[in-house]
């Protein structure tokens, strides 16, 4: 796959939609190219092989103006105690994208997306300075949800989709993860 060398999208031209059975190689060469390493497409692998983690609707792209994939999102069900809610990860972009606002359409897309099917609470582990723009806040001091593993409040993050206060409680992650 030939990756363009540029460093904004300057026409906004992202397209975010549902992810097809089509796009399955182009979402694996998208965590291949961002990450370098095979963990995060194995992980997107993994998931889709899930029928309890797997959500039918919330994985997404974000086509280039060419209608090449250049970012994935990705949202799982996990619990936090016994109450349904979603995982953000893995999030990719081809490097030949990033900082052009593929990442930030895509995630924005997926979370719209969540909100329309129901889903209530969305979590991440990520770069703090990052999923703020999103209404992300630290899930621990804000909320009381714990993470399965002493992990940075300021990196553990959750998000209302629907403005209700969100469950407290310990987060359960498909075992995809391999997080116990």
């Amino acid at each position: 796959m030939s990756i363009p060398n540029v460093s904004s999208d300057p026409n906004g031209n992202w397209r975010p939609r549902p992810e097809t059975a089509a796009d399955t190689a182009a979402v694996r060469q998208v965590h291949l190219a961002a990450f370098g390493t095979a963990e995060e497409a194995d992980l997107v692998d993994a998931l889709r092989r899930d029928p309890r983690a797997w959500l039918p609707g919330l994985s997404y792209v974000a086509d280039a103006p060419d209608g090449t994939p250049a970012a994935h999102a990705l949202l799982t069900r996990c619990y936090v105690d016994e109450v349904p809610a979603v995982a953000l990860a893995p999030c990719a972009v081809l490097p030949g994208y990033q900082k052009s606002g593929a990442g930030s359409a895509v995630i924005r897309a997926l979370l719209a997306a969540a909100r329309a099917a129901g889903e209530r609470t969305a979590l991440v582990l990520g770069h703090p300075p990052y999923y703020p723009r999103f209404g992300f806040v630290p899930a621990a001091s804000r909320y009381g949800i714990r993470p399965p593993q002493p992990w940075p409040d300021d990196a553990f993050l959750a998000l209302s989709l629907d403005d209700s206060i969100p469950p407290r409680g310990t987060v359960r992650y498909p075992a995809a993860f391999g997080i116990d």
